[in-house]
């Protein structure tokens, strides 16, 4: 598909550079979640670690839904 002459799925070097960055960031905090989740205590959690590591893979919402729902917050 061409629009003003230009293949429109084709990506410049600074778009590419922006998606690396994206997908950096991505790898970041699904690895922050799965370290999070390695050390963090059985009873601070909602559900099982078992349950969580397919949850954690499910590209930005898994690890942000592990944070959210995932850790039990207690109160001080």
């Amino acid at each position: 598909m061409k629009r003003n002459g230009k293949d429109v799925h084709q990506t410049g070097p600074a778009g590419k550079a922006v998606l690396a960055v994206i997908g950096a960031v991505q790898v970041a905090f699904a690895a922050l979640a799965f370290w999070d989740l390695s050390h963090r205590a059985d009873e601070e959690l909602r559900g099982s670690k078992p349950a969580w590591i397919p949850v954690i893979l499910v590209n930005w919402i898994g690890p942000a839904a592990y944070f959210a729902f995932g850790v039990r917050r207690t109160t001080r």
